[in-house]
């Protein structure tokens, strides 16, 4: 336990509590008649604004010909948000969460492939424990089905984003330095949301009533992308920080059915099976998060 109360283990430790809190914020947001596209652009122009402070952990600017690589991962970024409020808004915050918990798995995945570091054992055991957890997590009322299947493809599609995103960073950063990769990074996550859907309509991101949600949700989003990037940018270890964070599948199902209430959140009425079901997922997710914590989930080359 005395690893968590480090700065690399403590922030996407944090990070996957705050996450789950922007996620009802976001779902009571998409629930009060705001407008999607405009409700991820303020989402993302919040992010860009959060991350400038990080300039001043100084670093350097390797040439033009590396530009490409804050624009690509800033890229990756965008369809990570846009991918996560349609997931929010097509379903429930306790079925997106834990599927996303599936990113731990896609990192080390990655890692392997681009970083040249190879999986063991422990990675294909909790490959497997993800899997039978996306199973559980996808019983739900016969009516409601196919919503569940759509929201587990796209939260599917975000985890992947992400999860490609943690592990270019951890490649990139390195040669910018942190306070100045992030914030460059970031910089193109704002300039491409410029473009984000410009045709919308002229509804607003959310009601009057609701705008208060809107705020905290973008803060919320904005600490937790914080709390999980920046020690990947500064410690590496894209994998662990993606282990501690994605215990966020067991924190999501047990705060909406605690406190959910509270951002008039429903779930709670899809009854007790559906919610031993998804306990359970969340649980196979968090043990998969357990088996690579305890043992090491990729070997060098």
């Amino acid at each position: 336990m005395s690893a968590l109360l480090t700065l690399p283990y403590l922030m996407p430790f944090l990070g996957g509590i705050v996450y789950v809190f922007a996620a009802l914020f976001l779902k009571r947001v998409g629930e009060s008649g705001g407008e999607t596209w405009k409700t991820i652009r303020a989402c993302n122009w919040t992010a860009a604004v959060a991350f400038q402070p990080l300039l001043l952990l100084g670093g350097t600017f390797p040439g033009w010909d590396h530009i490409w690589q804050p624009a690509l991962v800033g890229l990756l970024f965008v369809s990570g948000q846009v991918s996560t409020v349609l997931a929010l808004k097509v379903g429930d915050v306790s079925l997106a969460t834990p599927v996303l918990g599936i990113k731990m798995v896609l990192v080390a995945a990655l890692t392997a492939l681009i970083l040249r570091e190879w999986p063991t054992p422990a990675l294909w055991t909790a490959a497997i424990l993800s899997s039978i957890a996306v199973a559980l997590l996808n019983i739900s009322p016969g009516h409601q089905r196919r919503r569940a299947n759509l929201t587990i493809a796209i939260a599917a599609y975000a985890a992947f984003s992400y999860a490609l995103f943690d592990v270019l960073v951890q490649k990139f950063a390195p040669a910018w330095g942190t306070g100045r990769f992030l914030p460059t990074m970031l910089a193109f996550v704002a300039l491409y949301t410029a473009f984000l859907r410009p045709w919308t309509s002229s509804a607003p991101a959310a009601s009057p009533a609701s705008r208060p949600w809107l705020i905290g949700g973008a803060l919320c989003l904005a600490a937790q992308a914080l709390l999980i990037v920046t020690p990947i940018a500064l410690f590496g270890h894209a994998t662990t920080a993606n282990v501690l964070y994605s215990a966020r599948g067991m924190w999501s199902v047990v705060i909406v059915w605690l406190v959910g209430h509270w951002f008039g959140n429903r779930e709670q009425s899809l009854g007790r099976l559906i919610f031993i079901s998804r306990l359970l997922g969340a649980a196979l997710m968090t043990a998969a998060v357990i088996v690579v914590l305890l043992n090491p989930v990729v070997r060098p080359n």
